[in-house]
């Protein structure tokens, strides 16, 4: 065309100009927020709220500079958000398995198209989550919720779920909790970190474009993380769960002793995960795995490097090479920059060379990458991480100090393992206190994978079919909710110190005496270490029955020395071994099932009939719970990258249970089978029948809420009160006590 300036191919080619610059995804952001006036209200029953009269806390972008601020919200706006989502719940739930799938889908259709803000104001809030990530959560949760009512059968959703995560929490650890709590048919009232906020709000605005009901999905944001707790209080809240670092992970479990909501627990930020390197991996790659990993400006672990000394000059030599021309890291303050540096000498002192790949700055929060080299076990670099490009080298000569290095944390959230040898690796894999194995790669990260944090790692499992189940309760009426209720004030430090009136000194030998029974320790009857007992009286307390040890302090920590001494021996049984230990003993219940029957019938008052229907149904739980042993064991998971991935069951460990006053034989079969059927050992506390009134009860359960959270341990209650508590005869109890009683590994092996 005449007068026409366009460039021929020609003509770009010889001058290699750029071509025209991409419309900046930084403007879409930037306009979503000023369309808020960079100042983001409440998201509550499917619209954008902002009370008047609140604080406001202020939220700064990833150089420094004001992003916007977020309303901090009050009890006023909790209850309204609270009344929302039940609403929501009621919506949302009503649909059929189809039409929630369906509008799951479409959310993946809505965030095609957003892509670029969501990415941009993740970015600017340093929540890092790519597009394809959610996307790939949706796709997944979406067949979930199909499938829930054809896989998942005998189930139904909770009700009104509180996600609670800290300001260092990422975007992707949020909706791995949100998506399957939507996907399961329950509301959702999401409690976002700093970071996570204005991603959360905008994906509010997203999913109402989606077609979510109004209130199946609504945001609150606050000024610490004290709001979680004040959510938790709330009496439509039907579970509440938390993902970040464990401090704050700790004190909302700690806010939220005696409330009588469920709360579970992901500490994913902070963890210490071992690097393993076997003499028989590929040096190069496994290098360049911990160079990608270790240094990073911003990780959720903390690495601990395991080489084996037959290979440790050719790894030190191969990160010299690597860390050659790396930058310093920028630390988020000068107190971190001391603490790093404080720790790099404690590690000198003790014998440790380091390897830099620069000498560090005089002054400032910049660190170069740092490996300790012969770094000790017991030093605080690998103990007590700090902040920053620290990267402890230990070195062990079998697999078996492999193995003891990588389960020296009081953490279990994952390692890596890097080895040719397939069996090296699946063993060592297996022996790992760990919830998630990473062979010959790391940091995997996929929602079929079920991630479940061992020891102090966590306190559920996130991901995967196994990651549903905490979502849900059994559909029928034999898991009532507990009962809510209000904390009361209580020494946890004094807490079951106190003498009870019914205890006698244990001196009675008469013939005509009511008979004294003994506790069982480790293998072997045995008096408790007070020397007093207990009276068990009769049904309305026309006589004393016998006298039971009254246990203590003392008599606990020697139950679980003994337990931890045999449980790995009990878990390393094969499961036919284990059923075969089950049906011997439903077999001995048969044999004493007259006596039995009796002093049940003399115990609780109920029928000789019916005493005798609960025996019967004892013997038939354990037989039942025996078959269960050998029969779920996982299996392989399909994943998008070339592999293999595994999930498999594994035993929690030690298992305190405190027995119901309730179907008081075939309760305690039904707790001890399942636990002792998925590999674990069991310290068992007898009903405290009667004479405990309520409110003891309830003191007790905020006890153990309180003190389960150092180390953090797995705590299930159950409704105790009259005509609500658990049925302990339905038959579906026995897959949710099953489920209660492991928890999951899984396990990733790449392909070429």
């Amino acid at each position: 065309m005449a007068g026409s300036t366009a460039k021929t191919v020609h003509d770009i080619f010889v001058n290699m100009e750029y071509g025209p610059a991409a419309t900046s995804s930084a403007a879409t952001a930037q306009a979503w927020l000023d369309h808020h006036s960079r100042s983001l209200g409440l998201f509550i029953d499917g619209k954008f709220v902002r009370p008047a009269d609140r604080q406001s806390r202020s939220l700064v972008d990833s150089k420094g500079g004001n992003l916007c601020s977020t309303v901090c919200a009050v009890e006023d706006d909790i209850s309204q958000c609270a009344s929302s989502a039940v609403n929501g719940f009621k919506a949302w739930s009503s649909l059929t398995c189809y039409q929630r799938a369906k509008v799951l889908l479409r959310l993946v259709s809505v965030l095609g198209q957003h892509a670029q803000c969501l990415s941009e104001l993740c970015d600017l809030c340093e929540a890092s989550c790519s597009s394809s990530t959610l996307v790939r959560l949706l796709q997944f949760y979406s067949g979930w919720a199909q499938l829930r009512d054809t896989l998942i059968t005998n189930w139904t959703p909770l009700g009104v779920v509180a996600v609670v995560v800290s300001d260092d929490c990422s975007l992707y650890s949020l909706m791995l909790k949100v998506l399957p709590a939507l996907a399961m048919g329950n509301s959702v009232i999401v409690v976002p970190g700093r970071s996570t906020s204005p991603p959360a709000l905008l994906l509010g605005q997203l999913f109402m474009s989606a077609g979510f009901p109004a209130g199946a999905f609504n945001v609150v944001t606050g000024c610490d993380m004290t709001l979680g707790a004040k959510v938790a209080k709330n009496a439509s809240i039907s579970y509440v769960t938390y993902s970040g670092n464990k401090q704050d992970g700790v004190t909302l479990c700690k806010a939220t002793a005696g409330m009588g909501v469920p709360v579970s627990v992901s500490p994913c930020i902070g963890a210490t995960c071992p690097f393993i390197i076997f003499e028989s991996a590929d040096i190069d790659s496994a290098v360049d795995g911990v160079i990608d990993t270790a240094f990073k400006k911003k990780k959720e672990v903390h690495w601990l490097l395991c080489v084996q000394e037959n290979v440790l000059d050719s790894v030190v030599a191969r990160l010299r090479l690597r860390m050659a021309g790396m930058k310093c890291v920028a630390l988020p303050s000068d107190g971190d920059r001391a603490l790093v540096e404080a720790a790099v000498q404690e590690a000198q002192q003790q014998g440790a060379t380091l390897v830099q790949s620069c000498a560090a700055p005089p002054s400032g929060t910049q660190y170069p990458p740092t490996v300790l080299c012969g770094a000790a076990p017991s030093s605080s670099c690998v103990v007590n991480p700090s902040a920053g490009p620290l990267l402890p080298l230990l070195t062990f000569r079998s697999n078996t100090e492999a193995v003891a290095l990588g389960n020296h944390s009081p953490h279990g959230q994952a390692a890596s393992i890097w080895t040719e040898d397939l069996t090296l690796a699946l063993e060592t894999a297996k022996n790992l206190s760990v919830g998630s194995v990473w062979v010959n790669s790391h940091s995997v990260c996929d929602p079929c994978l079920p991630v479940s944090g061992h020891k102090d790692s966590g306190t559920c499992t996130d991901g995967g079919q196994e990651g549903l189940y905490q979502f849900l309760r059994p559909s029928s009426s034999s898991s009532p909710p507990l009962p809510r209720s209000s904390p009361v004030s209580m020494d946890y430090t004094k807490f079951g110190t106190a003498a009870s009136p019914a205890i006698i000194p244990d001196d009675s030998d008469s013939a005509s005496a009511p008979k004294p029974y003994l506790q069982f320790v480790g293998g072997k009857a045995c008096k408790a270490v007070s020397g007093c007992s207990v009276a068990v009286q009769s049904s309305g307390a026309s006589s004393v029955l016998a006298y039971c040890p009254d246990g203590g302090r003392k008599d606990v920590r020697n139950a679980v020395e003994a337990a931890i001494k045999v449980q790995p021996g009990w878990m390393k049984k094969s499961p036919s071994a284990r059923a075969q230990s089950l049906y011997s003993l439903a077999k001995g219940l048969e044999a004493k099932k007259r006596d039995l029957a009796a002093s049940i019938n003399v115990q609780t008052g109920i029928s000789l009939e019916d005493a005798d229907r609960e025996v019967e149904l004892s013997i038939a739980r354990l037989s039942d719970l025996a078959a269960y042993c050998d029969k779920i064991q996982g299996g392989t998971l399909p994943m998008l990258q070339s592999g293999s991935a595994l999930s498999i069951p594994e035993a929690l460990g030690v298992v305190g249970v405190v027995l119901p006053d309730k179907n008081p034989l075939l309760s305690m079969v039904t707790l001890l089978g399942a636990a002792i059927a998925g590999g674990n050992a069991v310290i068992m506390v007898p009903s405290q029948k009667h004479p405990l009134p309520t409110l003891a009860f309830v003191q007790g359960c905020q006890y153990l809420q309180y003190t389960c959270t150092s180390p953090l341990k797995t705590l299930r209650l159950f409704c105790q009160k009259d005509n609500m508590g658990k049925d302990w005869t339905h038959p579906s109890l026995l897959e949710e006590m099953w489920r209660n009683a492991v928890q999951w590994k899984s396990v990733w092996i790449p392909t070429a």
